[in-house]
């Protein structure tokens, strides 16, 4: 193996590693779950229901759900 063959397998690990990490976002999420600030509430689009048409919601991935900043001034 090369060095640069190395160097693009580490590269390509690590941001594997750092997507792992990394709470899946969907369209309509504001924030990554769990951000302080922020809350679940039901999908706009969807209605709750996680499918449009007999498909997936693609707003909320099918999940029903969108995370949604709360408060503010």
């Amino acid at each position: 193996m090369t060095k640069t063959q190395m160097t693009k397998t580490k590269v390509s690990h690590a941001q594997d590693a750092k997507s792992a990490t990394q709470p899946m976002l969907n369209p309509g999420d504001e924030a990554p779950p769990g951000t302080m600030g922020t809350g679940e509430d039901v999908c706009p689009d969807c209605h709750g229901k996680g499918r449009i048409d007999g498909a997936p919601c693609v707003t909320c991935g099918g999940s029903g759900t969108i995370t949604r900043a709360i408060g503010g001034a």
